[in-house]
């Protein structure tokens, strides 16, 4: 019997992130064609790695259909050029389909059935609208299982503002700002950059090079935001400024025991160490990141103030000052968001958890004093979904 492994985040690569509709810079692209292009791009940063010894490929997407269809980890694989012996399957935990296609890869790994995976995601949200093309079993209704609001995802970031009256909007609003200034200097800073895979487009005017976020509005001010309309209630604190944009986007990462990264001389940038999900009311599904930290944490034998980097995706703001607030930490703790987040470069559903993974996986190079970080999310339908690594870069690395 196969002993367990450690887990080891090697590489990971994204297209950078568009704008959803007619109007964004992938419009006239294929979703298959984003995760495809985000394949390609690490495998040729990790040009040492026989092809054929990939073991499987997990792509996650939350609308599984039309080019986002056709169980995507097995055709995109084929698309990169991976022989046709290496298998995929899909995967869809909404939000977590990314997150859940590591965790998921990497127990294999673990448990001594796999070496080498690559796990990721896309979602183009252009094409394929949050919900279209659902059919919800009308026992949802009839029996009152699940208010009806809680299928809208604004709608349940405005409750979270109803439930916890200290998560004000003027809160919300700031973090947001916040985002699209840190999103700004991360760029000025080149740390963003180094795991963007660019993309080729085609739109009206012509032919254009993808190479940076769409989304981004480092001119966000206060006064601006104060302005913006609540499209979920009348007098609401939910607003496109301290909401996530819906966007287009692919991630993909790199995952191999340890034998393998020795055999191949790959560098780990992350040890997968734990992770978590957790249910929550799909009402509040917002402050499901608390309940999957909680359980992330309990099965390190670890504590919130272990946690040195935190990479939480801004579905909504209030989302992640509910954590913040959950766990006695300030809404401008230097730890949290360094670079920003998906207020600013957006949140293409089931793309995201890797895009979290890259960039505390570039962090860790940077805090050789942090051990541990961590990356977490909510989830629609009520649930959150949390990982935590360790970094290679620590003295106590592995110990």
């Amino acid at each position: 019997m196969a002993e367990r492994a450690d887990v080891l985040f090697v590489d990971g690569v994204r297209t950078p992130f568009g704008r959803a509709g007619d109007k964004g810079m992938y419009w006239n692209t294929r979703a298959d064609d984003l995760v495809v292009k985000a394949i390609v791009g690490l495998l040729e940063r990790n040009a040492g790695l026989p092809k054929d010894r990939v073991d499987d490929v997990a792509i996650a997407a939350t609308t599984q259909q039309g080019d986002q269809g056709l169980t995507l980890g097995r055709s995109a694989a084929i698309l990169a050029g991976l022989p046709t012996t290496v298998p995929g399957f899909a995967i869809d935990r909404m939000c977590a389909g990314a997150m859940t296609a590591v965790t998921t890869t990497g127990s294999g790994i673990a448990f001594g059935q796999y070496d080498v995976v690559i796990a990721g995601g896309v979602e183009h949200m252009g094409h394929h609208p949050m919900g279209q093309g659902v059919d919800p079993n009308p026992r949802f209704l009839s029996e009152k299982l699940v208010d009806p609001a809680a299928l809208n995802m604004g709608n349940t970031a405005e409750r979270l503002h109803d439930r916890f009256p200290n998560l004000t909007k003027e809160r919300a609003d700031r973090f947001g700002m916040l985002s699209q200034q840190k999103v700004a200097a991360a760029y000025a800073a080149g740390n963003l950059q180094p795991d963007l895979v660019p993309v080729s487009y085609r739109t009206e005017e012509g032919w254009g090079l993808a190479t940076e976020d769409q989304g981004m509005r480092p001119e966000t001010t206060m006064e601006g935001l104060a302005g913006l309309k609540t499209p979920f209630r009348p007098h609401g604190r939910v607003s496109a400024g301290n909401s996530s944009p819906l966007t287009d986007g692919a991630t993909a990462s790199l995952l191999t025991s340890s034998r393998a990264a020795k055999e191949f001389g790959l560098a780990p940038k992350m040890r997968m160490v734990s992770f978590g999900f957790a249910g929550v009311e799909p009402e509040v599904m917002g402050i499901g990141p608390i309940p999957s930290t909680e359980r992330a944490l309990k099965n390190a034998g670890l504590s919130i103030d272990d946690i040195g980097l935190f990479e939480l995706n801004e579905a909504f703001a209030v989302q992640v000052l509910s954590l913040l607030d959950h766990f006695g930490i300030d809404d401008e703790d230097p730890r949290v968001n360094q670079w920003g987040g998906a207020i600013a470069i957006g949140h293409p559903l089931a793309a995201s958890g890797v895009r979290l993974m890259i960039q505390l996986a570039r962090q860790f190079e940077q805090h050789p004093e942090v051990r541990y970080g961590l990356t977490a999310m909510c989830v629609g339908l009520g649930q959150g979904g949390s990982v935590i690594w360790e970094n290679p870069h620590h003295a106590k690395y592995g110990k």
